[in-house]
C-alpha cells in the first residue's frame, strides 16, 4: 500500500504498509536518528579524516560481469578477440573497443584499469565482494562503500539522504552492520524520481497533520515501553519523510526539469536517464549515487549482446563526463565504473559465449583527482591473466576511499565487537592520482 492510500484511510493496515514502506524505500532521506546522529558526532571527532580529492561518487555497476576483451582490454589480432575491433581514443595509447566511439573521445579523463583480479566468481559473492571489499560471510553483513562514506564524513546536505542506488537489487549496497539510516535509497525507475512523496490533493494540510499526529499518540506508549534504537529509527523516519514531502529539494529527483536536448545526450534509456539523476543528485550535495546497468552476463552469443549492452554506457558515460566537466564538478566528482568479474578470454563451444572470468577484468576511474589519459596494469597477449601491476578488489576499493580521503587504518566495530576497516586491507593505487 502507498502513502497515497495511506492518506485515503487511516487504519492499522495502513499504518504498518506506510511505516515498512518508508523504513524501506525512504530510509535516508535525512532520516538519520536521534540516538544515531548524538554516538556519531561523538566518533566522528575521532575519525583520522584525511585530505580528500573528491566529496562525491557516481558509481556504475556493470552488473553480471562484463567482458573486459571486449570493451576496454582489446588485444588486435589474437584469437580470443574475436570479431570487436580496436579504435584509438583522445589520449595517447589508450585504446577501446569499437562498441565505445562516443567515449573514445573522453578517454583523456580516465584511467583505465586493466588489471583487476578477483578471487570470487560467482555473480551474488562477486557484487557482494566488489560492493564491500569483504567476502560473504554467514554471520556479518559489512557496509558497502557508500555507507562508509556516509558514516565517516557525514551528509552534505540535511534534507536529501546521503547514499542513492538506482536501478540495483538488494544484493547491491546496502548500510551492513551501521545503523539502518545508512542504508541506499533505492529508485527503481529514474524517469518516475521519487514514488510516494506528494499529499495528495483532497486531504488539505490540517487533515495530514491531524492524522500524523495521531499516528505518533497511538505509537507514544509503544515507544516509551520499549525503548531501542530501531524503534526511533522508524518515528524519526515519520518525520523526515513528512519533511521532504514539503520541501523543494523533491526537485532533485525530477530529471522533467532537464531541456529535451541534455536528457537526450544521456540517452532515452534507463541507465542513462540514471546517470543523469545522479549528475542532478551531485550538484545538490548526494555523496554517493550508485547506477546498475544489468545483462552482462553473455554466456551465449557474447557478441551480438555486446553490440546490445555497451551502446547505453558508451552515450551515458560519454555524456555524463562531458557535462561534469563543463559545470565544473569533475574535479570534486570520482567517476567509478566496475563489474563482479571478467569473462573468459576462450569462447565457449556451446552457445559462442564468454564465461565467468575473476582472474582478470577491466575498470574505469574519472575526475576525483584521477590522472586521465592513462591505462594502468596489463593482462598478457590473450587476455588470460595479470602480468603487471595487480589490481585486487580491495585494492580497488581502498583507492575509491583514499580519493575520499577515508582512512584506511581505521578500525570501526560492528554490534559484537569485531574490528573492519574501509577498503579491508587493500592498498590505494597512488599511481592513478
Amino acid at each position: 500500500m502507498s502513502l497515497r492510500q495511506f492518506l485515503d484511510g487511516f487504519d492499522p493496515l495502513s499504518r504498518r504498509v506506510f511505516l515498512s514502506g518508508l523504513a524501506k524505500g525512504m530510509l535516508g532521506l535525512g532520516a538519520v536518528p536521534l540516538l544515531t546522529e548524538v554516538a556519531a558526532a561523538g566518533e566522528a571527532k575521532k575519525i583520522p579524516l584525511e585530505a580528500a580529492r573528491a566529496r562525491n561518487v557516481i558509481y556504475l555497476y556493470m552488473a553480471g560481469g562484463m567482458s573486459h576483451l571486449d570493451t576496454f582490454d582489446t588485444k588486435p589480432g589474437a584469437a580470443t578477440q574475436g570479431p570487436t575491433e580496436t579504435i584509438k581514443t583522445s589520449a595517447d595509447g589508450v585504446r577501446v573497443s569499437q562498441h565505445f566511439p562516443l567515449l573514445a573521445g573522453h578517454m583523456d579523463k580516465v584511467a583505465v584499469i586493466n588489471s583487476m583480479m578477483s578471487t570470487q566468481g560467482a555473480h551474488e559473492q562477486g557484487r557482494y565482494y566488489m560492493h564491500t571489499g569483504y567476502r560473504v560471510r554467514g554471520t556479518i553483513k559489512h557496509p558497502s562503500l557508500g555507507a562508509w562514506l556516509e558514516r565517516m564524513r557525514g551528509r552534505i546536505h540535511n534534507t536529501l539522504p546521503g547514499h542513492v542506488v538506482v536501478g540495483g537489487g538488494a544484493s547491491m549496497a546496502s548500510a551492513g552492520f551501521f545503523d539502518a539510516s545508512l542504508s541506499p535509497l533505492p529508485i527503481g525507475d529514474p524517469s518516475e524520481g521519487l514514488t510516494n512523496s506528494q499529499r495528495v490533493a483532497h486531504v488539505t494540510e490540517d487533515q495530514f497533520q491531524h492524522r500524523i499526529h495521531r499516528l505518533k499518540q497511538m505509537n507514544k506508549a509503544f515507544r516509551e515501553k520499549y525503548k531501542a534504537r530501531d524503534i526511533e529509527d522508524y518515528a524519526k523516519i515519520y518525520e523526515e519523510a513528512v519533511k521532504l514531502m514539503s520541501s523543494e529539494d523533491l526537485a532533485a529527483f525530477d530529471i522533467s526539469k532537464e531541456p529535451e536536448n541534455v536528457r537526450a545526450a544521456y540517452g532515452d534509456n534507463s541507465f542513462g536517464q540514471g546517470c543523469l539523476l545522479a549528475r542532478r543528485l551531485v550538484e545538490r550535495g548526494v555523496r554517493f549515487i550508485e547506477v546498475v546497468r544489468g545483462g552482462w552476463d553473455t554466456h551465449s552469443e557474447n557478441f551480438d549482446q555486446m553490440g546490445d549492452l555497451c551502446p547505453s554506457v558508451d552515450r551515458a558515460l560519454a555524456a555524463l563526463l562531458a557535462d561534469l566537466s563543463a559545470r565544473g564538478l569533475l574535479d570534486e566528482t570520482l567517476v567509478v565504473l566496475t563489474t563482479e568479474f571478467g569473462r573468459t578470454p576462450d569462447i565457449n563451444d556451446r552457445a559462442q559465449g564468454r564465461d565467468h572470468y575473476p582472474a582478470a577484468f577491466s575498470a574505469l576511474l574519472a575526475g576525483g583527482g584521477i590522472q586521465g589519459g592513462q591505462t594502468y596494469g596489463k593482462t598478457d597477449p590473450e587476455g588470460r591473466r595479470v602480468v603487471e601491476n595487480r589490481v585486487g578488489v580491495e585494492d580497488f576499493n581502498a583507492t575509491i576511499a583514499h580519493s575520499l580521503g577515508l582512512p584506511l587504518e581505521f578500525e570501526m566495530y560492528s554490534p559484537s565487537g569485531r574490528p573492519f576497516k574501509v577498503g579491508h586491507d587493500g592498498k590505494p593505487v597512488k599511481a592513478l592520482f
